[in-house]
């Protein structure tokens, strides 16, 4: 568990952390729906990676690649992959 990790999990999904390597924990996001294709085992995303040492949070760039360092304020709660927007996208968010 990180102690200080600011969100809370989306309604019917739960956070796992699991130790990646020496260095990262990876921070994982796991539905409790059952689908029939992968019959009814647990689903799960990465939602990013957490250095304990350093106190900080990094994007993924897929579950086992480990992506640029963000800032826990521009994440959300489902994933802490930036959000690239172009100009005229950002004026209808």
């Amino acid at each position: 568990m990180i102690p200080d990790f600011p969100h809370s999990p989306p309604d019917g999904y739960s956070y796992e952390f699991e130790k990646y390597n020496t260095r990262l924990v990876r921070i994982m996001l796991r539905c409790h729906r059952e689908f029939d294709y992968n019959n009814r085992k647990p689903t799960k995303t990465v939602w990013g990676f957490y250095s304990p040492k350093k106190r900080e949070y990094y994007s993924p760039v897929n579950a086992t690649k480990v992506g640029e360092k963000v800032e826990i304020s521009s994440t959300r709660n489902y994933t802490a992959m930036p959000i690239n927007l172009k100009p005229l996208e950002e004026f209808f968010v």
